[in-house]
């Protein structure tokens, strides 16, 4: 099954079971006419802004890469929206490293940064920014296999936690100083992000910076703090981790990761 119908017929979509809430609202997983199994986002009114997600969503309809999941098409002229996605069994990538690794293998972890970053690798090709990479916006299929999820949708989303005082929207764990201080994206960003997200996965998914509030983040982040090396990351893991993290990094810092064995 690919993309490319874009408006999809809400009567052809049959909800089986909550999978769970987000920023965005309800996800359920169903059957998409009765045979394809599929995420059905539902975006409650006020979360994000609909107008321009709509804009965008034809766009991240021709995105398609192994490593990302992949958008089917969406439910515009009701309300709530839906948004139509590949369903991944395992869930979110978050929920997985805590409570579904019960004896991490470092090969494991790192063939699940691989996967990141091939799928990061691709967007970028296609000169297009995720905005919030983070193991939360990962999902896992029945193999093991991460796929990237809601890439540009951070744009569209109305919620304190990614707004900064110029009105731009992140998340602060996840950013680096010229984000914090200045709103810039770019590839470099995403680069940064990746980073966090390998810490992330190598320890099993703890929070970033779990003792500090947003505004010390801001501070000691842009003042060159940075994040320890988890247990489990040998010095040559963390040192990409460290690389993704550099003042002077560039997009290819991880392509990044596209690790060597």
């Amino acid at each position: 099954m690919t993309a490319g119908v874009w408006e999809i017929d809400p009567q052809h979509l049959t909800c089986i079971k909550e999978l769970g809430s987000g920023q965005f609202g309800v996800v359920k997983y169903g059957k998409w006419q009765g045979r394809h199994d599929v995420a059905i986002k539902m975006i409650k009114e006020g979360s994000m802004s609909e107008d321009d997600f709509i804009n965008e969503a034809k766009v991240m309809m021709n995105l398609q890469h192994p490593n990302l999941v992949q958008l089917y098409g969406v439910c515009t002229k009701q309300r709530p929206i839906y948004i139509v996605t590949e369903y991944l069994s395992n869930g979110c990538l978050l929920d997985f490293l805590r409570d579904g690794i019960k004896n991490p293998h470092p090969v494991q972890l790192l063939e699940m940064c691989k996967d990141v970053s091939e799928g990061m690798a691709y967007l970028e090709s296609q000169q297009y920014l995720h905005r919030d990479l983070a193991a939360r916006n990962c999902l896992v299929d029945s193999q093991g296999t991460v796929k990237v999820t809601d890439f540009g949708l951070s744009r569209y989303v109305l919620d304190d936690e990614y707004t900064s005082s110029a009105g731009s929207k992140f998340p602060v764990r996840w950013s680096p100083p010229e984000v914090l201080l200045y709103c810039k994206f770019s590839s470099k960003s995403d680069v940064w992000a990746f980073g966090v997200l390998m810490w992330e996965i190598y320890t099993l998914g703890k929070m970033p910076y779990e003792r500090l509030n947003n505004t010390d983040i801001v501070q000691k982040v842009s003042s060159g703090l940075r994040l320890y090396r988890p247990q489990l990351a040998n010095e040559r893991i963390y040192s990409i981790m460290m690389a993704c993290w550099n003042d002077v990094r560039t997009a290819d810092t991880s392509h990044m990761c596209i690790l060597p064995g």
